[in-house]
């Protein structure tokens, strides 16, 4: 009868030895050589009347082989899934000939297996030190929302020459030699470009221009950090671009003329909403300022908990048996020095899921179809800007949506995870914090997953 045995190797690390009797395996061998003997199709005999002989010297080592293997594997399985061991990944088989199994001396075979066992750990959201910030609302804030959707929401003109921050500049960037010159084949690009996205020392060069005439630049000395990325993107460089020169120039000098605090722009920025004067005006900003703030508030709380669960989880690892798969799990084989070099950030990657899983198990997470199709439909609106519509073609999208592998599976993942943390903020001893958005936003910089 066969049987399997377990042995401790190492750290969450065990040994499964499984021995396979003849008369474990003789009967079913015997099966299929029959089988393969009705199948068989040799020139010189009929389908089905091969000798058994002839099968067996042709198909009977094989055969055997493949039988004794499957029923090794079966008998491991079936052990893991009565003894319910929760192991990584899949046994690694340790070292066996397979040339051991003959055909003219069947016995008694052993085929080893090496497995990594998961291990016990637990989670106290309760001792977690975690901030809630509460992020300030200043009133220059609401004035630059409130001057940005009279931008949004004005009128286009055409001035002659270009007189302050808020012009718009159509561009022709040309891409020149040290004298000026443009160079043949080389950048040629049509651009729109704010004169407030240029250092405040360059600026001085565009006062007064007007269309048909020409600046010349580098772009790391002419644009401000945060827009120059940006714009060596739009021209196909990366960073070591900065320093190419280039004559821009102006084909057009756009100005928009700010809607004026009225009815009329209250009902085009805020069409869902009745809103009489200003001062209703900038309480529905402050709404709307506020959610976004405490939405990204959330957020932060929710990297600090990731934190939290990653550094204040002890979990030991099989480390021996992890690094055995690592290596010899891919199609290729990795070296030694590889698989000490990838095993830091996979551990890492494995202690959280271990985490998130233990989380979304132990609070009774569930993702389900319905929460997918609603996180489809609202990233739907999202993209295009609108609120909530059953039409018919939206849930034949959603539904194409729902067919795409990749799309169910970050969805699920996302889901999960805002559930995940949804729970957690019930139960950890969150202390609250006034800040600046400031301030607030030098902490997203410490965000890491």
């Amino acid at each position: 009868m066969a049987t399997v045995t377990r042995e401790s190797i190492g750290l969450l690390n065990d040994k499964l030895v499984v021995t396979i009797a003849k008369e474990d395996y003789i009967d079913k061998f015997e099966q299929s050589l029959k089988k393969q003997a009705k199948n068989a199709n040799i020139p010189g005999f009929r389908k089905g009347m091969v000798p058994a002989g002839l099968v067996k010297k042709m198909y009977g080592q094989s055969v055997l082989t493949e039988e004794v293997i499957r029923l090794a594997e079966k008998q491991l399985f079936d052990y893991l899934e009565t003894e319910k061991l929760d192991i990584f990944a899949q046994p690694l088989p340790l070292e066996f000939d397979s040339n051991k199994i003959e055909i003219n001396n069947p016995s008694d075979y052993t085929f080893s297996f090496e497995v990594g066992l998961k291990p016990d750990f637990s989670i106290n959201p309760s001792s977690f030190n975690v901030i809630k910030y509460v992020i300030d609302i200043e009133d220059k804030v609401i004035d630059e929302e409130l001057s940005r959707l009279r931008t949004r929401h004005g009128k286009m003109t055409e001035p002659e020459a270009v007189t302050n921050d808020d012009n718009v500049l159509n561009v022709l960037f040309t891409q020149t030699d040290e004298n000026g010159v443009a160079i043949e084949n080389g950048i040629s690009k049509t651009n729109s470009l704010l004169v407030k996205y240029f250092k405040k020392d360059f600026k001085d060069n565009l006062m007064g221009k007007k269309n048909g005439d020409t600046i010349t630049l580098q772009p790391n000395n002419a644009f401000e950090e945060k827009e120059l990325d940006y714009i060596l993107q739009d021209l196909g460089l990366d960073k070591t671009g900065g320093d190419i020169n280039f004559n821009i120039t102006i084909t057009k000098v756009g100005y928009v003329e700010q809607a004026d605090v009225n009815e009329e722009f209250f009902s085009a920025a805020f069409p869902n909403r009745e809103i009489k004067n200003e001062d209703e005006c900038r309480k529905v900003i402050k709404e709307e300022i506020n959610a976004a703030y405490a939405a990204q508030s959330r957020n932060q709380l929710h990297d600090q908990l990731y934190h939290q669960l990653l550094d204040n989880t002890n979990i030991e690892f099989p480390e021996a048996f992890l690094k055995r798969w690592l290596q010899t799990s891919g199609e290729k084989q990795k070296t030694t020095e590889e698989t000490e070099a990838e095993f830091p950030s996979f551990v890492n990657s494995l202690k959280w899921t271990l985490v998130s899983s233990k989380v979304a198990t132990d609070n009774n997470v569930q993702v389900l179809p319905d929460d997918i199709k609603l996180f489809a439909k609202n990233q739907l609106f999202s993209y295009m800007g609108m609120s909530g519509d059953d039409q018919p073609w939206i849930e034949e999208y959603v539904n194409r949506m729902m067919k795409d592998k990749k799309f169910v599976e970050d969805s699920f993942y996302k889901i999960q995870t805002d559930k995940m943390f949804a729970a957690l903020e019930s139960q950890v001893n969150a202390k609250e914090e006034s800040i600046s958005f400031e301030e607030f936003s030098k902490k997203l910089h410490h965000h890491h997953h």
